[in-house]
């Protein structure tokens, strides 16, 4: 009887617990057949990849009601290349990380404060805005542009970060700071830098405007002294019939020499057929002076899809992409290989997606 009094007692602590906190394990696993060519003798490339639409991952997130309005939580979650088994590291090396994200905060009715590895408050624009998502052959060509002269573009390790609480009538925002912690050359700050990110959206409509700045000194292929920054404005609304998203983008890095700018923009919609929608966008990107110094580099991007969805989880899709380059420029697709010259280079990813 005493025992079946503390397994009772047991039973009923645990359960008070696990009211209190949850942990989830989640995941995406995305797997497409992609093809990619260009048009001046460079190699093609035919073969299986993964997240064509949504990035494949694998993570765990988990939430301890504190009491009295707050919170703490943790996310941890890593890149999954099921096209070939390995996670974390793309390199081969076997590494097993959560690189996409490992956070720690603490929320409340005041906002959240998280600390780790995060998506930078810039990146956010480019990926919410896209009808693509910034993932397969049809990503934004703003994130290759940009990825061309800087760093940090998409995530920031080592981040602090200050998000402001959902009920503000529409308005959102974060602002983030993260640490180099790369000092082995004798400078402190390498690597060191901040943004920010304000937003409004309600109903169908949803605006936002970031900004980031990151000290670059000594960072590869273009930086060799100097500091990388840049601001972008998105924007969308959903007319019911089809939802319109548009961006623009200013980036601007300090080689030493001199500064290298780049800009660029998209327009592009998601139109729901039946069960799928069709996906559009038309992105362009330019360099003011490229890394050769040859002036008005341009690449400029066309993208068509659509996504059949087959329940809530799953979906299958189709992409299609072509890119012209100009003057310098170097964008492939689909895994292709440039030859020498101004080329065209088309791709395309036939998939399927499934989220638990």
């Amino acid at each position: 009887m005493k025992k079946s009094l503390i397994a009772l007692a047991v039973m009923a602590a645990a359960g008070a617990a696990s009211a209190q906190s949850s942990v989830t394990l989640f995941g995406i696993v995305d797997a497409a057949i992609t093809h990619g060519s260009a048009s001046n003798g460079g190699q093609s490339f035919t073969g299986m990849t993964s997240s064509g639409y949504n990035s494949s991952r694998l993570g765990f997130r988990g939430t301890e009601d504190l009491g009295g309005g707050m919170s703490a939580s943790f996310w941890l979650e890593g890149q999954l290349y099921n096209d070939d088994g390995q996670f974390g590291n793309p390199s081969g090396s076997g590494a097993f990380d959560f690189r996409r994200r490992s956070t720690v905060s603490l929320a409340g009715g005041w906002g959240e404060v998280r600390l780790g590895r995060d998506y930078t408050p810039s990146f956010w624009n480019l990926t919410v805005f896209d009808p693509f998502g910034t993932n397969g052959v049809g990503t934004n060509i703003m994130l290759v542009g940009a990825n061309s002269i800087g760093a940090n573009v998409v995530r920031a390790s080592n981040s602090i970060g200050y998000f402001l609480p959902p009920n503000l009538g529409g308005f959102y925002g974060q602002v983030n700071y993260w640490f180099g912690e790369n000092d082995a050359t004798g400078n402190e700050d390498l690597g060191d830098g901040y943004g920010l990110r304000l937003g409004y959206g309600a109903g169908p409509f949803n605006v936002a405007l970031s900004f980031a700045r990151t000290d670059l000194s000594t960072n590869t292929p273009v930086v060799t002294d100097g500091d990388y920054s840049t601001w972008n404005l998105g924007g969308s609304w959903d007319f019911g019939m089809a939802k319109a998203m548009a961006q623009y983008q200013r980036d601007t890095v300090d080689t030493g020499a001199g500064d290298v700018d780049g800009r660029g923009w998209l327009v592009g919609a998601l139109v729901p057929v039946g069960a799928g929608e069709i996906r559009a966008a038309y992105s362009e990107y330019r360099l003011d002076v490229n890394v050769a110094g040859v002036p008005d580099a341009r690449a400029r991007k066309l993208a068509l899809g659509y996504v059949h969805n087959l329940s809530k989880r799953t979906a299958l899709y189709a992409t299609i992409a072509r890119v012209r380059n100009n003057d310098g420029t170097a964008v492939t697709l689909g895994g292709a290989t440039a030859g020498a010259g101004n080329f065209n280079s088309t791709g395309y990813d036939l998939g399927i997606r499934h989220s638990f």
